[in-house]
């Protein structure tokens, strides 16, 4: 993919239109957005695209972590092949993990469903250090992460992953050289599934309490640089038919809220921007119009899939992924 365009340039009719992509987090989820991704690498065109900026929360980080990677230090198949076997490696691998899945899953739904389930601390268990150590030994398989810093020249793509500081109460974003295997494990540290991740002296928890996925970090660029079009690769579904009533339902529609509503947030003041930038209420050599195109996965799953990893539960979801990104691009 193409370097950015210089600051100081002017954009014209002829140039590669500037492009964003924020993914957003769900677990097992945002095995969707690997599809996504995957089809994106496959269709992209230099010449009508230039990727400036990639960001993600949770599960999406792994999927922006992957994308910006495989493509800086090779190409566009390189990038695919990092995000397949990421995913690959994350579904259950035997019969102790099937079984560790099926009790997750369980447990999951059960809560969802208003039973009283006896609630224990992730530090009191092995499991969860079990699984971050999993997951982090899966991401360093794939990501040379002290390469990072030196792969993060002026022309590379923004890199952005958020997280929150339980500490000072704020939301957090790593961006760029400040993106380490303990920041993309911070992003995916679901409070009542691992332990908070330490990061300069702070504690840090999952994301999708925060930016889901991180928007701002991507738009503050010079103008030359700011994205025309902003990609957003959402799996919770944004609309919801008639009146959440039983427990299960009420918990799942919570649980998809909680994960949109900073997203909206965000997104409405780019909107807004847009406004005043037509209106002229903006200078237009300091600000810009970005368009904002969500690919959504359309389809509602029950939240507690959120941590399932039944190899064909996420081939389903990165089939979605594939099938929605070409619509998306068909379009």
């Amino acid at each position: 993919m193409s370097e950015n365009v210089p600051a100081d340039d002017v954009s014209t009719d002829d140039d590669p239109t500037r492009v964003a992509i924020a993914c957003q987090g769900g677990g097992s989820h945002t095995a969707f957005t690997c599809g996504v991704l995957r089809t994106i690498l496959e269709e992209w065109d230099d010449e009508n695209y230039d990727l400036v900026g990639v960001s993600g929360t949770s599960g999406g980080a792994f999927n922006a972590l992957a994308m910006w990677y495989g493509l800086l230090t090779g190409d566009a198949e390189k990038a695919s092949g990092i995000l397949g076997g990421i995913w690959d490696d994350m579904a259950v691998d035997g019969p102790q993990d099937r079984w560790l899945n099926s009790w997750a899953t369980g447990i999951s739904r059960m809560e969802s469903a208003g039973f009283a389930i006896p609630s224990v601390s992730p530090s009191q268990i092995p499991m969860p250090e079990l699984g971050k150590q999993r997951i982090r030994t899966i991401l360093e398989r794939y990501i040379d992460f002290e390469e990072i810093p030196a792969l993060c020249r002026r022309e590379a793509p923004e890199l952005v992953v958020g997280t929150v500081n339980v500490n000072e109460g704020i939301f957090e974003t790593f961006r760029n050289e400040e993106v380490t295997v303990e920041a993309v494990l911070a992003s995916a540290a679901v409070p009542n599934l691992f332990e908070a991740v330490k990061i300069h002296g702070h504690y840090h928890w999952d994301g999708l309490f925060s930016q889901n996925p991180p928007v701002g970090d991507l738009m503050h660029q010079p103008p030359g640089q700011k994205p025309e079009e902003l990609w957003v690769i959402q799996v919770n579904p944004q609309r919801f038919e008639g009146e959440p009533t039983t427990s299960e339902v009420i918990a799942d529609r919570r649980n998809e809220l909680s994960g949109n509503i900073s997203l909206n947030q965000e997104l409405g003041f780019i909107e807004r921007v847009n406004d005043w930038v037509e209106t002229g209420k903006l200078p237009a050599d300091e600000f810009q119009h970005t368009e904002i195109r969500r690919i959504e996965m359309g389809k509602r799953f029950h939240c507690s899939t959120k941590v399932d990893r039944d190899p064909a539960f996420l081939d389903e979801l990165r089939d979605l992924g594939e099938q929605r990104a070409h619509e998306f691009l068909d379009g």
